[in-house]
Order: structure tokens, then C-alpha cells, then sequence
């Protein structure tokens, strides 16, 4: 890692974001771990609405992934269930 105050911090080998700063949130969608940004949240948004029903708590879920991810069309479904199912581990 270097950079300084001015420059915020950086990998010295690639330019990107250093391993150790990447805070996206990984998930297990369709077998495969799927980084989700900003999905903390998204959750904590959707359980403040106190909603009860999961399908208006999922189409909620995917409306706001889908704001700050791409989510593939032919996988949407898989990545419904995943979020979903993250969703009440995390309430």
C-alpha cells in the first residue's frame, strides 16, 4: 500500500483499492461468493420499512442492489433468494 493524505491510499502494484480497505460485502449466490456493494445498507434501509411480506421485502432488496450492482438478468432469481435469505440472517 502507499499514498498519503493527498492522495488517499492505493495498491503499489495494481493502482486499485488495497485488499485489506475493499469493504463490499461478499454473499454466496448460485455457489459462487458475489460481492454486493453498499449492501449493508441496502438491508438496514429495507428493515427500516418494517416490511412483512418477502416478496415486497425482496423486490425491494434487488430495486436497491440493482442501484449500485449489476445483477444478471438470467440470475436475478438466484440473487433474489441469496439477499433474501441474507436478509433475515441479518435481522
Amino acid at each position: 500500500m502507499t499514498g498519503d493524505e493527498k492522495d488517499g491510499n492505493y495498491c503499489s502494484i495494481c493502482g486499485g483499492i488495497p485488499p485489506d480497505r475493499i469493504k463490499t460485502k461478499r454473499i454466496l449466490i448460485d455457489g459462487k461468493e458475489t460481492g454486493i456493494d453498499h449492501l449493508e445498507y441496502i438491508l438496514k434501509n429495507v428493515q427500516e420499512l418494517n416490511l412483512t411480506d418477502d416478496s415486497m421485502i425482496t423486490a425491494e432488496i434487488m430495486k436497491r442492489v440493482k442501484e449500485f450492482n449489476y445483477v444478471p438478468t438470467k440470475k436475478e432469481s438466484l440473487y433474489a433468494e441469496a439477499l433474501l435469505r441474507e436478509y433475515k440472517e441479518q435481522g
